[in-house]
C-alpha cells in the first residue's frame, strides 16, 4: 500500500515517480476527521456529516513536482472509537498519520496521547521508529477549550513524538493543505532514508527538506 512505482519515459526525458501512501486520520468521535478529509480532497464543508461507521477511504492526488506524483489514500477511521482500540488491520502499511482533536473540547486533547500510543504500538517504519504523525488542533475558528498555547503545544509534540502540529479549520479552510504537505514531506524524507525495492527513491531529490515543528505556519 505504501509502495512507489516508476513510469517509463522516452529517451532523454526525466524519470517520473509515482507513490501511493496510506495515511491514517484518527482521533476522538466528532473532532472533525471527516470534515478535514472532505475539505482537503473535495474542497467541501458541511455542518451535517453523518458519523462514519467503519472505515471510509478518500484519495488525493498531488503533482508533487515535475517528476513526482503522490497519491494519498486517506483512511477515515471513525465510528470504531466506541469499541476501544483499533485492530492492527486498520494501521497496517500506513506511512503517516494525522491525530485530530477539537480545540473546543478539552477532553479530545486529553485523548491524543492514547491515540498516539495506540498508533505507535501497531505500525512502525522499517528501522523500528514510529511513523510520522502530525497533531491537528481542529476548529480553530471557534472558542478554544484546550488551554494550550503554542509553546506548550511545541513542547507537547516534542515529548509525544509528533512531527509537528497545526491549528486547522475545515470550515474556513485554514492550514489543511499546509498540514498535509508537511506530513507528505516527512513521508518522502523517510522513503529516502529507508529505500526498498518497492520505493526506490535513490534518484529523487527532495527540496526543501522536511519542516520542523518550529517552522510551520500558524493561524488564528
Amino acid at each position: 500500500m505504501a509502495g512507489g512505482g516508476e513510469r517509463g519515459g522516452g529517451a532523454g526525458l526525466p524519470e517520473s515517480r509515482e507513490h501511493l501512501f496510506k495515511v491514517l486520520v484518527i482521533g476522538e468521535l466528532g473532532v472533525g476527521k471527516t470534515s478535514i478529509i472532505k475539505r482537503y480532497v473535495h474542497q467541501l464543508f458541511s455542518q451535517h456529516y453523518r458519523a462514519t461507521i467503519g472505515v471510509d477511504f478518500a484519495l488525493k492526488v498531488l503533482n508533487w513536482d515535475s517528476r513526482t506524483l503522490v497519491r494519498l489514500q486517506l483512511w477515515d477511521i471513525a465510528g470504531q472509537e466506541r469499541f476501544g482500540n483499533m485492530t492492527r488491520v486498520y494501521y497496517k502499511e500506513a506511512v503517516g498519520a494525522f491525530v485530530v482533536f477539537d480545540v473546543t473540547r478539552g477532553s479530545t486533547f486529553e485523548a491524543v496521547s492514547k491515540w498516539k500510543h495506540d498508533l505507535d504500538s501497531k505500525v512502525l517504519l522499517p528501522n523500528g521508529s514510529p511513523i510520522p504523525a502530525v497533531l491537528i488542533a481542529n476548529k480553530c475558528d471557534q472558542k478554544k477549550d484546550s488551554g494550550q498555547n503554542p509553546s506548550q503545544m511545541d513542547q507537547f509534540c516534542k515529548e509525544g513524538g509528533f512531527a509537528g502540529w497545526f491549528e486547522t479549520s475545515a470550515k474556513d479552510n485554514i492550514n489543511i493543505d499546509e498540514a498535509a504537505r508537511f506530513l507528505v514531506e516527512n513521508i518522502l524524507a523517510n522513503l529516502k532514508a529507508f529505500p526498498s525495492e518497492e520505493n526506490d527513491v535513490g534518484r529523487l531529490k527532495l527540496e526543501p527538506g522536511p519542516l520542523t515543528a518550529e517552522s510551520k505556519p500558524q493561524c488564528c
